[in-house]
């Protein structure tokens, strides 16, 4: 059983999805601490009212990014924990961090990395005229949403649609595919093969396909 830290910045609606994963055997841990950045955010009161310790490390309390980064590091350290996942955490970690985890800190993105990373995704697939958006679960390495790609999924882009009724569409696949991705974590069957994270186990459809507008059309 893996022990996992959560580290958020605003609502956590992905840290429920793990907190519940993990309560439905889906995924083989448990999370054993969430720390968030910024005070007050219903991240934790969702980790209050799960029975897992929280606390607030705020950024602004630090010199620098090196200084604030070094006792995230320390806390999770002290928790003991395998995995460290990212869950609305508007930070941008620093090498020292990662290398205190390696390979072993997860994030997930409202986009088809490598397309479209950073902020404001959502709008900016809308602007593009895309067919197709989604969302990807990555390791996280020292860019910007770079690290190697564990598992996408995907949603059809609509000409009429807002960028809210886009990003609620990505949100329903992202509390989906990010407890599975740490399941398969939890399982051992995930390895990175340079640029490729290697799922064990993985089977081929080859006639999976998805086409926006369909053909049919």
């Amino acid at each position: 059983m893996i022990r996992i830290g959560v580290l958020v910045s605003g609502s956590g609606s992905n840290l429920q999805s793990i907190m519940d994963a993990c309560a439905a055997g889906e995924i083989d841990g448990t999370v054993v601490m969430v720390i968030s950045n910024v005070e007050g955010v219903y991240a934790l009161e969702r980790a209050e009212r799960g029975g897992i310790p929280s606390r607030v490390i705020s950024h602004a309390d630090y010199p620098d990014r090196e200084a604030f980064d070094a006792e995230l590091a320390k806390a999770l350290l002290e928790c003991r924990v395998d995995l460290v996942c990212l869950a609305g955490f508007m930070r941008v970690l620093t090498p020292s961090f990662l290398r205190t985890f390696p390979g072993r800190v997860m994030n997930i993105h409202p986009a088809l990395l490598p397309s479209f990373p950073g902020l404001h995704v959502r709008q900016k697939a809308i602007d593009y005229g895309v067919r197709f958006s989604g969302c990807t679960v990555h390791f996280v390495d020292e860019g910007v949403d770079t690290g190697p790609i564990i598992i996408q999924a995907v949603v059809p882009v609509y000409p009429q649609d807002t960028e809210e009724e886009l990003k609620e569409r990505i949100l329903r696949l992202e509390h989906r595919i990010y407890p599975k991705a740490i399941g398969l974590f939890s399982q051992g069957r995930l390895s990175i093969d340079g640029r490729r994270v290697v799922v064990r186990g993985l089977a081929k459809d080859e006639t999976a396909c998805l086409i926006n507008p369909p053909l049919g059309l």
